[in-house]
């Protein structure tokens, strides 16, 4: 059953047209049409900014964000996976939910603000759903706290999320930190899957 499911997933893979249109534009995954269409209409990155991408591997967003901001920008990124390097783009490998790798970003920044954190995290999934929810929701809860401490005023926060179980809650808790909650669900991101995107814009202090 598991090798049928897996057939049908990579069927699906192969013949998806953000998938194709990667291949051809050179992105390393098709995560990358997903911050477009979101950058598109929010106009989160310009040039010169510092940004952190939280779960960054293979590197989609780093591709699209590397090109926003330019050579005066400055990129952050992290995941638990190995990275293909990008040049000037600072990457850490570790699982963001250990202090050790928190502190690294931290040390990184070296008491820098940041404009924009934006993450694309999803948990590995169990195949239970409470479960794989509750993963997501722990992940997407670091997200907000690591915002919380490096955003500088008026910064905004991009973070993966998943409907279900915490979502009210996390919605109060992104508008008790920003002046405005927005949510997105690009037309690249699969109409089946549960995940959109919550948008924080304009960090409160």
């Amino acid at each position: 059953m598991a090798k049928k499911k897996n057939s049908n997933w990579m069927q699906r893979h192969v013949s998806d047209v953000y998938v194709q249109q990667a291949q051809k534009d050179g992105y390393r995954s098709r995560a990358a049409y997903k911050l477009l269409e979101i950058q598109e209409k929010d106009r989160l990155f310009r040039p010169g900014m510092r940004v952190v991408d939280l779960g960054a591997a293979p590197g989609g967003w780093v591709q699209v964000v590397s090109r926003l901001i330019g050579d005066s920008g400055t990129l952050v990124a992290m995941d638990i996976l190995p990275m293909d390097p990008f040049e000037d783009v600072v990457f850490i490998q570790g699982d963001f939910r250990e202090q050790a790798v928190y502190d690294q970003l931290l040390e990184v920044l070296d008491g820098e603000q940041v404009d924009v954190v934006i993450s694309d995290i999803a948990p590995n999934l169990s195949g239970v759903k409470s479960a794989d929810q509750a993963r997501a929701m722990h992940l997407a809860e670091l997200v907000l706290d690591f915002s919380k401490q490096v955003l500088r005023p008026g910064g905004d926060m991009l973070v993966k999320v998943f409907q279900g179980e915490g979502m009210d809650q996390y919605r109060k808790d992104v508008q008790q930190a920003f002046a405005k909650l927005l949510t997105r669900k690009p037309d690249s991101s699969r109409s089946e899957s549960r995940e959109f995107y919550i948008l924080g814009k304009n960090r409160i202090v």
